[in-house]
């Protein structure tokens, strides 16, 4: 039994249940505050197929999750040897299974509720193991495909409900604009394992100093596209949480134009987590 419980605790690491847990909040927020219109919150929290949806998400994500550390061991254990749990505590092969399982199941369920969220979860498992096999070690185009996956995420309730998708296409677009900034960020955090793997993401490629220019960049970019969409609708609450998120936002340039250690990075990527949980948050007073 204590082996059992040993695995199944090794399994949830794996899995990244913060992650998730911010994956199911984002979904059922989405849903309670955006999408449902004059159906009742308890109608939205007793919806099975909604359930099931969000499910099949955590499920595709939790398979992305197990992909990715199968083919980074080596990696990980010079940028993390603590954390290192395939190859490890966990044999390898198992976590292969593990990761073909949860993708026909979380692909099956999709299909269920309907033939576009299966569509989805088969388009998401699909870019998942080809991100760990091999986009992320190409520059920006692994950190797209993880951000557009973080974005289609939220849109997939839009496509369950079809109902203001507009308003739920701009949270889509900050959360792959957030996932965008985080996933570089995290590539400077990994540098070193990265390079001596012959991994050539953007900071490897470029250096460090290019590639937060590039950064720097991509939050301008951002904060004027969700601007730009913001004009088409008249929303007060959400004009104002986006107005708020410019001091927040300023000070994370300042913190990224001061950081030049891993700690530093590592500081920053978690703080991209909680402008990400504010922007879920949000949703309750829309």
């Amino acid at each position: 039994m204590s082996n059992l419980r040993f695995t199944l605790l090794q399994i949830i690491k794996l899995a990244r249940v913060q992650n998730l847990a911010i994956i199911i909040i984002s979904q059922y927020f989405t849903a309670l505050f955006i999408a449902k219109n004059d159906v009742s919150a308890y109608s939205v929290l007793i919806d099975l197929e909604l359930f099931l949806l969000i499910l099949s998400t955590v499920i595709i994500a939790s398979a992305g999750y197990f992909i990715n550390d199968y083919y980074d061991i080596k990696i990980d254990m010079i940028n993390k040897p603590n954390k290192v749990i395939v190859g490890n505590k966990l044999e390898r092969r198992p976590v292969l299974i593990w990761h073909s399982i949860y993708n026909f199941i979380g692909i099956g369920i999709g299909a269920y509720i309907s033939i576009w969220i299966g569509l989805i979860n088969l388009f998401a498992a699909f870019l998942l193991w080809l991100y760990s096999n091999q986009l992320k070690r190409m520059p920006l185009i692994g950190n797209l495909s993880v951000s557009i996956l973080t974005g289609l995420s939220v849109l997939s309730i839009a496509v369950y409900y079809r109902t203001n998708e507009y308003l739920i296409f701009i949270y889509a677009v900050f959360a792959f604009g957030i996932s965008l900034i985080r996933e570089i960020i995290k590539d400077i955090e990994d540098m070193k394992g990265d390079e001596v793997f012959g991994c050539r993401s953007l900071p490897i490629v470029y250096g460090i100093l290019k590639t937060k220019l590039l950064l720097y960049g991509f939050i301008l970019s951002f904060g004027f596209s969700i601007s730009l969409f913001l004009g088409y609708q008249s929303n007060y609450i959400l004009n104002l949480y986006f107005l708020i998120l410019i001091l927040p936002s300023v000070y994370f340039i300042y913190l990224l134009y001061k950081a030049d250690r891993v700690i530093h990075f590592s500081h920053l990527s978690t703080y991209c987590k909680w402008l990400m949980l504010s922007g879920v948050l949000s949703m309750i007073f829309i």
